[in-house]
């Protein structure tokens, strides 16, 4: 049967026009339609020699990531065998083989699975889980991966079916379908979430832009003719929409992208014109997730140009529009002071006074964990906000009074920071009432502030009060209401939601006879 009897009915009208007959003459007749065809299927399927060159890829980007190497990574992306499986899966899109379609999809998926499965082994068994800036590169998909990802898939399908197989080298590193899988790999080692999504979204983001891309490129060679107006109608139709639904959320990843870039840029500029024409800002980290926005930032200025950190701080706060936490470590330079010997004699304290920083936290993460009864590398220390925080052993006999005691005596002894120790989980002190009162004496009051601290700890946001009215508070409330009123209201000067019994929330440990006062 020849390529014009394949064209259906409807189509038919169109054949008369030159450009149709262009069309068909110089793009679909110098196609070997059955050839390519044949040439897809046989490398979009599931083999062994498939399943070997995945895991060697998987193997060399991780490790490429890992050391942050590109030449090591582009490696990996040269013998990754993932973009058969994807162009077999977007020329059976076009010619709407379901078979194939199937065949093709069940081939990456196991290749998918079985790069992440060993990337994640090899991190597991790796000295260095530290993220490199390769492995934090592929975390933050945009609207540009997704226009790589379409003109390097719309060259790759060209490739494929003009017989240019030369241009797949260049089409595999532009597309990086192995290095991202890779990060996924890391980030389920590390159960490191926002890694480990950031990844696979990227991947996804490529596979559907290759996948559909191919489908365009098949339709366009002349690759499902067969198919009726509807078949393609409903082709063009999901083409556009899956293809919207992807730039759309990628467009706003690359606004965020960009206002970060702007940020910096400002922050720079900021930190140049307060400091002077002869300063130089030779390092600037932004931590764009933080509240306050946290500003790490050293400056080489002349000596006269020093300036506090506070008023930079607040100036600066002023110029973003927002809360800034700044911190700028000064090298100052005596005027005429070109030599090295100087310049490294003031480098020199900059680094003395980050060491002494350096053993103060030490010494906080030593006194926090004897007082807690663990490791010393399980103490969390916060250096920029001065803040130390661990999970406390249990202890035989101790209560949580025993534990909010500990954490004052250690915040004794620690001057100048904020000592946070997580007693372990247990019941709330119970509060009791004397005779018909309504309020609280020392003792009960001690159990609300005890229960308070226990909540702050435990990071349990509303605690419930039986008897709490669940509505306004009643005109003539009875007095297990006005016990729990007076509970509920020490609670909020604690900053801890008081919530009713059956309201969600974490449960009071109070029983409603001691509210009665029985």
């Amino acid at each position: 049967m020849s390529i014009a009897q394949s064209y259906p009915a409807a189509e038919h009208r169109w054949q008369r026009t030159v450009l149709y007959r262009w069309w068909r003459r110089a793009v679909v007749g110098s196609v070997d339609h059955a050839e390519v065809k044949t040439r897809i299927e046989e490398e979009s399927g599931w083999s062994p020699r498939y399943a070997f060159m995945i895991t060697m890829s998987a193997g060399i980007a991780v490790l490429g990531l890992l050391l942050s190497s590109p030449a090591v990574v582009i490696g990996a992306m040269l013998i990754s065998p993932l973009m058969s499986p994807i162009l077999g899966l977007g020329f059976a899109l076009a010619l709407f083989d379901l078979a194939e379609a199937r065949r093709a999809l069940v081939a990456l998926a196991i290749g998918t699975a079985l790069a992440v499965a060993f990337t994640a082994l090899l991190v597991l068994l790796s000295p260095l889980k530290a993220p490199t800036a390769e492995i934090l590169a592929r975390t933050r998909p945009n609207l540009f991966d997704l226009m790589v990802a379409l003109f390097a898939a719309l060259a790759g399908s060209f490739a494929v079916i003009r017989g240019k197989g030369e241009t797949i080298v260049g089409v595999a590193i532009a597309t990086a379908l192995m290095p991202p899988l890779a990060v996924v790999g890391y980030g389920l080692a590390t159960w490191n979430m926002p890694v480990l999504g950031g990844a696979f979204a990227l991947f996804v983001t490529n596979f559907i832009t290759i996948a559909l891309s191919a489908t365009v490129m098949a339709r366009f060679y002349g690759f499902g003719h067969r198919l009726s107006s509807q078949q393609s109608w409903a082709q063009t139709i999901v083409l556009l929409l899956v293809f919207v639904a992807m730039a759309i959320p990628l467009g706003f990843s690359l606004s965020r992208i960009a206002g970060e870039a702007v940020t910096a840029t400002q922050v720079r500029a900021f930190l140049s014109d307060r400091f002077g024409e002869k300063a130089r800002v030779t390092q600037l980290d932004i931590d764009f997730d933080s509240d306050p926005l946290l500003v790490r930032s050293v400056v080489i200025a002349p000596r006269a140009a020093a300036i506090a950190n506070a008023p930079l701080q607040t100036a600066l706060s002023d110029r973003l529009g927002r809360p800034v936490s700044l911190q700028v470590d000064q090298v100052l330079l005596d005027p005429g002071a070109g030599t090295i010997e100087a310049q490294r004699a003031e480098i020199q304290r900059v680094l003395t006074a980050s060491d002494a920083e350096n053993a103060e936290a030490r010494r906080i993460a030593t006194l926090v964990a004897i007082g807690a009864g663990v490791a010393s590398d399980e103490v969390t220390i916060d250096r920029d906000h001065h803040r130390a925080t661990a999970r406390a052993n249990a202890l035989p006999g101790a209560t949580s009074a025993t534990y909010r005691a500990l954490e004052e005596r250690l915040a004794e002894s620690a001057k100048g920071w904020q000592i946070v120790l997580v007693p372990p989980f247990g019941g709330f002190p119970q509060i009791r009432f004397g005779g018909d009162s309504d309020s609280l004496d020392d003792v009960a009051r001690e159990a609300v502030l005890l229960s308070a601290w226990e909540a702050k700890r435990w990071n349990i946001a509303a605690l419930a009060v039986p008897g709490l009215p669940e509505d306004a508070e009643p005109a003539r409330p009875s007095l297990i209401q006005r016990r729990a009123l007076a509970i509920a209201a020490l609670l909020r000067a604690q900053n801890v939601r008081a919530v009713p019994a059956r309201a969600a929330g974490a449960v009071f440990a109070l029983a409603p006879g001691d509210v009665a006062g029985r």
